[in-house]
């Protein structure tokens, strides 16, 4: 008789493409324990189009902190800084880096292969530490403002422009839009997402956005669902311009993108 024990076990079924997709998404946008399984184009098409569930959780967890440290008694200003802080050390601080980076590539003035030469130096050159310093100021003052309006409205613009930080990301993966350099998550990620879907899942968001704003009346629903246009209208504005720049995106230019359409949002959800 065969020995039972040399039988081979049966392999377990692979997981769905959209898990691969979460895995990619989570995996790469934040520092959660997520293994990814596949780093493939079909991956990273699955990762891109679900971004914006990922800084959904980041933003969860920013909102989380503020309303914490507000139930503890603090300030409308210390909630905000939670508020700015957790998402980036839910990034270890990629996007604020990229940021830097981004900023210090497009303030050189040299040619694309240059200024690309810039972005991966480990130093921070003087147009990135102006950047970080005026963007973080921005975010804390805006979201210190949504607190002091009502605990409720710092949660949502929490949410809202975390979320809205990762639709750009998912904008700037379409196709159409080229990689600068060969390798790096600018290469793995450039032109996997189609454009029908990136403006379905654009929509989504700014919908859900907007239903959220709801919960308070019809003017923060308007404000939350124009937030997010107004974050993806800044995003992709940058992103054309580093296009011209650069002759494509790297995963600088993510970073600097998803920080300035979280500098937006928050913005226009702290006015009125």
């Amino acid at each position: 008789m065969p020995d039972p024990s040399s039988a081979s076990a049966p392999s377990s079924p692979a997981p769905p493409a959209a898990l691969h997709g979460l895995r990619f998404a989570f995996g790469t946008l934040t520092v959660l324990p997520v293994r990814v399984g596949r780093w493939d184009r079909a991956a990273a098409r699955g990762g891109m189009l679900c971004a914006p569930l990922a800084g959904l959780v980041a933003g969860l967890a920013a909102a989380a902190a503020g309303l914490l440290l507000l139930f503890l008694g603090s300030g409308p200003l210390l909630a905000a800084v939670a508020g700015a802080a957790v998402p980036a050390a839910l990034t270890r601080g990629l996007h604020l880096d990229g940021l830097a980076d981004t900023a210090d590539g497009l303030g050189s003035g040299k040619p694309a292969e240059d200024a690309l030469r810039v972005m991966k130096q480990s130093d921070i050159g003087p147009f990135g530490v102006i950047t970080l310093l005026l963007v973080l100021l921005a975010q804390v003052a805006a979201l210190a403002q949504c607190y002091a309006g009502s605990w409720a409205r710092g949660a949502l613009a929490a949410v809202v422009s975390a979320t809205a930080a990762r639709l750009a990301l998912t904008l700037a993966a379409r196709r159409g839009v080229p990689a600068a350099r060969p390798e790096g998550l600018g290469a793995a990620v450039a032109g996997v997402v189609p454009v029908a879907g990136a403006v379905a899942v654009a929509l989504a968001g700014t919908l859900a956005a907007g239903a959220a704003g709801a919960a308070f009346g019809p003017y923060p629903a308007l404000r939350a669902a124009g937030a997010v246009l107004a974050a993806l209208a800044a995003a992709e504005l940058l992103l054309r311009h580093c296009v011209r720049r650069f002759g494509g995106i790297t995963g600088d230019v993510f970073g600097g993108l998803a920080e300035t359409a979280a500098t937006c949002a928050l913005v226009v959800l702290s006015l009125g």
